[in-house]
């Protein structure tokens, strides 16, 4: 997956403005076929042919275009995952949240608007669960290629994937039609490829051939859809040094723990003995849900090494080792130098307290459901479920259209309750409905994630569209007002995604400086379709500057399915 490898530059604008390069990209979505563990006659969506997808490819500052036309048999909406989109939220991707579906015959040219983001992003489809195959890394480089805050001697890029035996359009619509689980993915894939641990997979494994001596910037990209992950390196130290498109203190490890949805820069130097090195992801399981619980493996292999050796494997965490997945997280610090500050918010105006839930609905009357005793899977934030409308919220919010969504997301639970502690006698029920979290411009605001211990309570990386925050407080059990004067703020993580722990709390706060409408959602993607979302409509501020932009005449329309 190297530089600008596997995509069509359609034109690039050679000048160089003061918010740097204009490039352009062509994505074409179609039906591809793909074999994968001795299955040939599988097709899944694909973006140029591609699985994983195309990379983008800029550097920090530039704005990127991207013709995307969506040639395959439904409507499709892509994400760029992590870029904030300053005022300019027509691009941003969800499904009836920003924009409707691309229609089957037609494009869309959406504009990528870079700014603070360098490092590792990724993009993906956010309609359906079709961001299974559609998804592919955005690489953001410093300004001048050479001022990274490490070194390094060559990097690559690492895409962990799932894969599914079945369309994942008709897993998902079948699953919310029954109220039952969705199918598993049957295996994991690195780069595209199941590695050796699968029956007929002996010849499909990613490799990276390293020279002894040299260090190595991976750029791990979690485009998987329900299960968080270990990985590790066998006999080899990883230095995480960036995540979520921003840099880190270097934190020297064993193994990583990390969630759909985020991406971490990652230094390893070839430092071990001449020989081959298995790779591997492994799950992470902290819940009763059935989950997918292969690995996959790759091979990072000494140039001189005899290729009919057996590699070496690692040591990770067990499946179920909630403890070192939490003490990794736990670790996690801004880098927060001169060049690369950290601006905590500290002067909080907007305090927010969501409780995060898996729920049951009741079967419906003369049907039957296949969920848990009869009923219908469903998830919700503060006791609301979501509910997507017809048409796209941010159409609806920039016209005044009424009708579309209230606003009256809460600022805080319905009702309090021993969240992580026995909930047998209270109902597991949640409101279905369209409710929005209204925020004033340039609030300081602090949302407190608290975990429940309904249905089968797990981790849920919860991500935010238009924003990066700080993560400045985590824990288990029930969140107290006391935890407050143990925040850091100093120096907490500046990401887009963060696990909230299997029947704990996360604290995260930002400065409310992007106006516009933006989704907030787990990214475990059964949870999602469940309804674990919200949106944040960010009122404009009061200067032209602090303003949504205007939509572009291209929108795709919302009356095409």
């Amino acid at each position: 997956m190297g530089t600008f490898l596997g995509f069509t530059v359609t034109a690039t604008l050679l000048f160089c403005m003061a918010q740097g390069k204009v490039l352009f990209y062509d994505f074409v979505l179609n039906e591809t076929p793909i074999e994968m563990l001795c299955e040939t006659n599988q097709s899944v969506i694909t973006v140029n042919g591609l699985f994983p997808g195309p990379e983008i490819r800029a550097h920090k500052g530039d704005t990127i275009y991207v013709n995307v036309t969506n040639l395959g048999p439904y409507g499709i909406t892509i994400h760029w995952h992590g870029v904030r989109q300053i005022r300019y939220p027509w691009s941003d991707g969800p499904e009836y949240i920003t924009q409707c579906p691309i229609p089957t015959n037609s494009s869309f040219l959406q504009k990528i608007k870079l700014t603070e983001e360098e490092g590792t992003l990724w993009w993906h489809a956010h309609s359906d669960w079709s961001r299974a195959t559609i998804h592919g890394p955005i690489i953001i480089l410093p300004v001048n290629d050479t001022n990274y805050p490490y070194e390094f001697d060559k990097q690559h890029t690492i895409v962990l994937s799932e894969w599914y035996a079945r369309d994942t359009k008709d897993i998902i619509d079948e699953a919310l039609e029954s109220g039952g689980d969705p199918d598993l993915s049957v295996a994991y894939t690195i780069n595209g490829q199941p590695g050796d641990s699968y029956t007929c997979s002996n010849d499909s494994v990613y490799n990276i051939t390293v020279v002894q001596g040299k260090t190595y910037l991976l750029r791990i990209i979690h485009a998987g859809l329900n299960e968080e992950m270990f990985f590790g390196i066998a006999e080899h130290n990883l230095t995480v040094v960036g995540m979520d498109g921003a840099y880190l203190k270097p934190l020297n490890t064993e193994y990583l723990m990390i969630t759909p949805g985020q991406t971490m820069d990652v230094l390893v130097t070839a430092n071990q003995t001449i020989d081959r090195y298995y790779m591997v992801f492994s799950p992470f399981v902290d819940t009763d849900a059935s989950s997918n619980e292969n690995v996959t493996r790759g091979i990072f292999q000494y140039n001189g090494s005899n290729s009919s050796e057996t590699p070496v494997l690692p040591e990770l965490p067990g499946f179920t080792n909630k403890s070192d997945a939490g003490n990794f997280t736990i670790q996690l610090r801004s880098l927060n130098s001169e060049e690369h500050p950290s601006t905590v918010p500290t002067n909080i105006t907007r305090n927010i307290t969501i409780t995060v839930s898996v729920n049951q609905q009741p079967c419906p009357a003369n049907k039957t459901c296949t969920g848990p005793d009869g009923s219908m899977h469903s998830a919700s934030l503060n006791n609301i479920s979501f509910s997507a409308p017809s048409i796209s919220i941010l159409q609806a919010y920039y016209n005044n259209l009424l009708g579309v969504y209230n606003k009256t997301f809460p600022d805080e639970p319905p009702f309090v309750f021993d969240y992580t502690g026995n909930v047998s006698a209270l109902g597991e029920a949640a409101n279905v409905s369209t409710e929005v979290l209204m925020i004033n411009y340039n609030e300081e605001v602090e949302i407190r994630f608290q975990g429940t211990n309904f249905g089968a309570a797990e981790n849920h990386p919860m991500h935010l569209h238009g924003y990066s925050f700080y993560v400045v407080g985590m824990g288990d059990g029930n969140f107290s007002d006391s935890y407050v004067s143990d925040y850091n703020t100093v120096d907490p993580p500046y990401i887009n995604t963060v696990g909230l722990p299997k029947n704990g709390w996360t604290a995260i706060r930002f400065k409310a400086d992007n106006p516009g409408v933006w989704f907030m959602h787990c990214h475990l993607e059964r949870h999602a379709s469940w309804g674990m979302e919200t949106v944040l409509v960010v009122g404009d501020g009061k200067l032209k500057h602090q303003k949504v932009y205007p939509p572009p005449k291209d929108m795709p329309p919302c009356t095409v399915s």
